[in-house]
C-alpha cells in the first residue's frame, strides 16, 4: 500500500493518476485537463475581481457624492442601478479563453502554447484512440516548451518553427480533420492512408519535431550548466589560490 505523499507535487501526481484511471484516459490527458481548468478558473477569478472592484468604486463614488453634494434621491438611485447593470453587462462580455488558437506573429509564445494546450484538451475526445494518444504525448511536452521558449528571442529560428507549428499548423490540422464527415474518414488517399491514419502520421511528425525542439532547448541549458560548473570548479577547487585572484 502506498504511503502518504511526501510533497504537494507528489499528491497532485497521484490525483492525476486517479483521475486518469477513473476516466479511462492517460495520466498526460489528466494533467493537461487540470492545466486547462486552472487557466479557466484564473480567467473567471479575474472577471469576478474586476466586476467587484467596479461595483465597489461605484458605491464609494455614490457615498462620496451624498456626503459632499447631498442625498442622491430617487433619480440618483435609478442612475446607480443603471450603472450597476452596465457594469454587469460589460463584464459578462469579458474576453474569455479563445476556442481556437488565434495565432499571429506578435502573440506571446506563452499564449501560443497555452492556447494549443487548451485546444488539445477540448479536441481529444473527438479523435480516434491512436490520435488521442499522440495528442497526450504532445501535451506532455508543452509545459517545458512554454518555459524554455519564453526565455529565448522570438526571432530565433527555433522559436519561430515551434510557434508556427503550435500556433498554426497543428490547429489547422485538427480543424481540417473535423471538417471531413465521419463516413468518409475510412476512405484511402493516393498513398493508401485513411483520414484517421493520415491524422496519426501527421501528429507523429509534429510530436517528433516538438520533442526535438524540447531536447535542443534542454541541451542548451545543460551546456550552460556544464560551463558554469566547470568555471566554479576551476575557480574554487583549490582554496589556496583564492588569495591570489
Amino acid at each position: 500500500m502506498a504511503g502518504p505523499p511526501r510533497s504537494v507535487d507528489e499528491a497532485i501526481a497521484r490525483f492525476d493518476e486517479a483521475v486518469a484511471r477513473y476516466d479511462g484516459t492517460s495520466r498526460e490527458a489528466a494533467v493537461a485537463r487540470r492545466r486547462h481548468y486552472q487557466r479557466a478558473a484564473r480567467s473567471l477569478g479575474k472577471r469576478i475581481a474586476g466586476m467587484g472592484a467596479a461595483i465597489v468604486a461605484l458605491i464609494v463614488a455614490t457615498i462620496a457624492f451624498g456626503l459632499i453634494v447631498g442625498p442622491i434621491g430617487i433619480n440618483g438611485l435609478f442612475v446607480v442601478a443603471f450603472l450597476t447593470l452596465v457594469i454587469l453587462l460589460l463584464f459578462s462580455f469579458w474576453p474569455s479563453e479563445p476556442k481556437r488558437v488565434e495565432y499571429n506573429e506578435q502573440l506571446p509564445t506563452k499564449a501560443v502554447v497555452r492556447q494549443l494546450d487548451s485546444l488539445l484538451v477540448r479536441e481529444r475526445a473527438a479523435l480516434p484512440a491512436p490520435a488521442a494518444r499522440r495528442v497526450d504525448e504532445i501535451s506532455a511536452t508543452l509545459p517545458l516548451l512554454e518555459s524554455r521558449l519564453a526565455e529565448i528571442d522570438a526571432l530565433d529560428p527555433l522559436a519561430q518553427d515551434a510557434r508556427r507549428l503550435m500556433g498554426k499548423h497543428l490547429p489547422d490540422l485538427l480543424e481540417r480533420y473535423e471538417r471531413v464527415p465521419a463516413q468518409y474518414r475510412q476512405e484511402r488517399d493516393g498513398e493508401g492512408l485513411t483520414v484517421d491514419e493520415r491524422l496519426v502520421t501527421s501528429l507523429d511528425a509534429a510530436r517528433g519535431t516538438l520533442d526535438d525542439i524540447a531536447a535542443r532547448l534542454a541541451e542548451s541549458e545543460r551546456q550552460k550548466f556544464e560551463t558554469q560548473g566547470r568555471f566554479i570548479e576551476s575557480r574554487y577547487k583549490d582554496p589556496s589560490g583564492l588569495s591570489n585572484t
